[in-house]
């Protein structure tokens, strides 16, 4: 009888595999009460990365910022956040990921005399160990409030941009940028990407205030490598104090200053810039320089060691601009890129890069297209590269050159690629072993 009362008092399908452990159960309640009582560091490493994988992606960062450093929590905040997470553009982290493009976003949309600063100041401490590269490709200008008469037509005025500098200063980046002590890219764009049926000249107003706030900045973020100031209308006046305050800056190498208003007094400042600082890469597509600012920009060539890119593709350099940079390049021996597409330029500019070809031995890259240089200048070009072994790249497309001299030249172009190529191959052979 005994037995029988055994067998009927037992669960069959009772184990203690069900029964969480104490130590589970433990972990859970860490978990749970993560945001009053944030315990991480004192555990295990194993028992870290439990309690990790059961918090929230709700937390405020001012819980999870500096205590959390697991990729998977911050891989599962962007998933959750951003619908396309390419982590190869943040130097695979995910942590990294989420702190730039948070900032990003609340850049994006911080409205001056609206928002509060202190949205972005708080964010500072949580994020400066983290953020490497900002891209705020729009600045919100100030809420307006509209004063027009009902008769007054300046809405599409040049006037009405005048009028409204005063109001229309954008977010002043110094006091943030300069406490991020790891930031090295900075890319800008003064203006509003989706305005729609509110569009207003005074939405893209890059004014003296912003340019003033934005040079003090730039010049304090000491370990900025690369400086990217696109589509921001930026003219002579700007640019020359943009140059003065990077004039002598520590580690910026990468300028991009393409698609503003830079004339030949803004480009002067550059040709200044250019001679006295560490610059490797300039980018000037689509400006206004003349030909005096790419003769300026050519007596900075002349006299920089370090510039290996120029791009001055849609400008108006035409042949007294091309032959400057031509005859720059006859004593430089750091330029390995330079883009003189669209430029107005002709058989002149040809003629004097044909010197070029002969005698300067850094050049890999020329870009030539959309010019004049016709008949007589692709055949100079041609004669230039009769004994060039190191052009791998000689753009003619639209220059209106001869296609039997195009072909010849393509032939040596493409003979100088496939010895560097080999070279390349054979190099790792020859090493000793």
């Amino acid at each position: 009888s005994f037995y029988t009362r055994r067998c009927i008092t037992e669960d069959p399908s009772w184990s203690l595999v069900t029964v969480p452990h104490l130590t589970e159960l433990c972990l859970q309640h860490i978990a749970h009460n993560f945001q009053n009582n944030p315990i991480l560091s004192c555990l295990l490493p194993e028992d870290q990365k439990k309690v990790v994988d059961m918090l929230s992606t709700s937390l405020p960062l001012t819980v999870t910022a500096n205590r959390v450093s697991h990729e998977d929590y911050w891989k599962r905040c962007c998933k959750e956040r951003w619908q396309v997470c390419d982590v190869s553009n943040y130097g695979d982290s995910w942590k990294r990921m989420f702190f730039e493009r948070h900032l990003e976003d609340i850049l994006k949309f911080f409205i001056p005399n609206t928002t509060d600063p202190n949205e972005v100041l708080e964010l500072i401490p949580l994020c400066q160990g983290y953020v490497r590269k900002l891209e705020i490709d729009q600045f919100l200008p100030p809420l307006r409030v509209d004063h027009k008469e009902e008769n007054s037509d300046l809405s599409d005025t040049e006037d009405e941009a005048e009028l409204g500098e005063v109001y229309m200063h954008h977010y002043d980046l110094k006091h943030l940028i300069t406490a991020l002590p790891h930031l090295e890219e900075l890319h800008l764009t003064y203006g509003v990407k989706t305005c729609g049926m509110n569009f207003e000249w005074s939405l893209f107003n890059f004014t003296e205030m912003d340019c003033s706030n934005l040079a003090a900045a730039v010049k304090m973020c000491r370990n900025l490598k690369v400086f990217k100031l696109t589509r921001s209308k930026v003219d002579d006046d700007k640019m020359k104090l943009l140059a003065r305050n990077l004039q002598y800056h520590p580690c910026l190498l990468e300028l991009d200053l393409s698609h503003n208003l830079i004339g030949d007094h803004g480009a002067q400042a550059l040709g200044k810039l250019i001679s006295r600082s560490r610059l490797e890469t300039l980018d000037l597509c689509n400006n206004q320089i003349c030909h005096l600012g790419a003769q300026a920009l050519a007596q900075g060539l002349a006299e920089s060691s370090t510039l290996t890119s120029l791009n001055l593709r849609l400008n108006f350099v035409e042949d007294k601009g091309g032959e400057a940079i031509g005859r720059a390049l006859l004593t430089n021996t750091s330029l390995r890129s330079l883009h003189l597409g669209s430029n107005n330029l002709s058989e002149p500019t040809a003629a004097v890069f044909s010197q070029v070809l002969a005698q300067n031995t850094s050049l890999r890259s020329i870009n030539f297209s959309c010019n004049h240089l016709r008949l007589d200048g692709g055949k100079k070009l041609l004669e230039g590269l009769a004994n060039n072994k190191t052009v791998t790249e000689l753009d003619l497309r639209h220059a209106e050159v001869e296609q039997e001299t195009d072909f010849l030249i393509h032939q040596i172009v493409w003979a100088n690629r496939e010895a560097v190529r080999q070279g390349t191959l054979q190099q790792p052979t020859t090493e000793p072993l």
